[in-house]
């Protein structure tokens, strides 16, 4: 298993957790997801021969949502 920490932006709220949380467990090849917003991140477990980061970080912008990067 990989893990990835991602710095997400446009998270407010309990209920923005919760979507990209959703959105991140929907993705086939991810185990675990724990969303915070508090620092702002997003920590995956997931199947790197199923799943790559790219796709991880699409799902969370499709759900709305920024990657902060660098």
């Amino acid at each position: 298993m990989s893990e990835l920490t991602l710095t997400i932006s446009g998270m407010s709220c309990g209920g923005c957790v919760a979507s990209v949380t959703r959105a991140l467990q929907a993705q086939d090849g991810v185990e675990a997801v724990n969303v915070t917003l508090a620092p702002p991140q997003a920590h995956i477990r997931y199947d790197a021969a199923v799943i790559g980061q790219q796709q991880l970080e699409n799902a969370i912008e499709d759900a709305g949502y920024d990657i902060v990067r660098g």
